[in-house]
């Protein structure tokens, strides 16, 4: 098979890592181990990035690649060992929180994200380990065997960068997956459906223009948000709906489990940080239910 036109050899070989079957036994167990660790919850939520409305793993990254990598330009200059040693100690400290946010929003990603993220974690893994060694020869006085594992952690970590920015960018690991309705809906009302359409309490699927939408009738309310959810596409509609710890009538996601707040969109619990595009509804006299954006 030719290569594609235009995609370079590193992008065609990251690409095939999507399709990296043999990866699958690891990534279930993996997985698995951690959904059943990490609980629906505050610490579940928080490590997603649900209270910064957006994912908390991708901006922990800078810290302990910008430190390394300034470590390694230090290294190239006489009488900065000291610095050195201290910004290598403090990337690994920034490390932590890093692989913790990394692993919460893996566990939630489809089976082609999770297997490049699998090797970009083994990356960072193998990074860490290597700047570990380093910073503990610098202590010990041996600064070039300090220096050489240094140099070698940035290898593993400009490869693990790379395959990191392949799952955020080109795979869209954490971009937000909901209809933006401020460009595809027009300003005023929209005319949608007929209440007598929408069953009591049980979600369904309709579509204004080119947004599908999740309808939901609750007695007299009808609650409007975008069908997509904001963490990876999946169908509102086909999710679980259920009462939160407020009284608030909420939807979780069939996929991966995100909730949101039926009547404003609003993320519940994550792994969705993003909230959900809704809408303001009225029902007109002869029953028409009428829709536009929520501000």
């Amino acid at each position: 098979m030719s290569r594609p036109q235009g995609s370079t050899r590193l992008a065609t070989a990251t690409e095939s890592l999507e399709r990296a079957r043999g990866l699958d036994r690891t990534i279930r167990a993996l997985s698995t181990a951690v959904r059943r660790t990490l609980r629906t919850g505050t610490i579940k939520d928080t490590l997603h990035g649900v209270p910064i409305g957006h994912p908390a793993h991708p901006p922990l990254t800078d810290l302990p690649m910008g430190m390394w990598m300034s470590a390694a330009l230090l290294d190239l200059v006489p009488g900065t060992r000291r610095a050195s040693q201290t910004l290598v100690a403090a990337g690994l400290a920034g490390a932590v929180p890093t692989v913790l946010t990394g692993i919460a929003d893996w566990s939630a990603m489809h089976r082609e994200q999770q297997r490049v993220g699998l090797v970009h974690a083994a990356s960072m893994a193998t990074a860490s380990g290597l700047y570990s060694a380093s910073f503990v020869a610098r202590y010990q006085g041996r600064d070039a065997a300090g220096r050489a594992f240094g140099f070698a952690g940035l290898t593993a970590l400009l490869a693990g960068g790379y395959l990191g920015g392949h799952l955020a960018f080109r795979q869209a690991g954490g971009a937000s997956h909901a209809d933006q309705t401020a460009h595809l809906v027009s300003l005023g009302w929209h005319d949608l459906c007929s209440t007598d359409d929408l069953p009591d309490g049980w979600p369904v699927h309709r579509r204004l223009g080119y947004i599908s939408l999740f309808v939901l009738r609750t007695g007299d309310e009808v609650h409007v948000l975008t069908d997509r959810c904001s963490h990876l596409a999946g169908p509102l509609h086909q999710g679980r709906i259920v009462t939160d710890d407020n009284a608030d009538t909420c939807v979780i996601c069939p996929w991966h489990g995100s909730t949101f707040r039926v009547r404003d969109g609003a993320v519940v619990h994550g792994p969705a940080t993003a909230r959900q595009p809704s809408f303001e509804t009225r029902v007109t006299d002869e029953g028409t239910v009428q829709v536009r954006p929520l501000g």
